[in-house]
């Protein structure tokens, strides 16, 4: 039986969470890091239904991109559905979370709401949790 340690998915969700980093191989097969540049969350306005709920704004210029990117990265699949299909799904996680606390909860809500058509049961822990840190650190920080 196969048994996955919450600690370490948490502490690797973690780590990328506050670096910023995911790794594509390089043509040596090292690493190439997609790195996030932490800034200042612009001050919560609830001008609609949407913010009211929860859910962030979209992400827009370097932001999206390196959201993107970084999923790409995690895997490609997560992208088949169109790129603003993968920003809506970060931005309902975000909802999905801000009063979610249990790390292991979040990870599972994120392995249910992000599927493929090659993974109709989500990705598994280990990218869930690489997806929910790249949601947290691009789209929703203060979550």
């Amino acid at each position: 039986m196969r048994t996955h340690h919450p600690a370490l998915l948490l502490s690797t969700a973690a780590l990328l969470a506050v670096t910023g980093c995911t790794g594509e191989p390089e043509a040596d097969g090292g690493p190439t890091p997609v790195a996030t540049t932490p800034t200042a969350a612009p001050a919560p306005t609830a001008t609609g239904p949407a913010e009211a709920a929860g859910v962030p704004p979209e992400p827009t210029g370097d932001k999206r991109a390196i959201y993107l990117a970084t999923l790409r990265g995690i895997d490609p699949e997560l992208l088949d559905g169109g790129e603003d299909q993968a920003v809506g799904r970060g931005r309902d996680q975000c909802a999905a979370m801000k009063d979610e606390r249990d790390p292991t909860k979040r990870v599972a809500q994120v392995e249910q709401r992000f599927t493929g058509p090659g993974h109709p049961d989500g990705f598994g822990p280990t990218k869930s949790a690489l997806i929910l840190a790249t949601v947290q650190a691009n789209i929703c920080p203060t979550y």
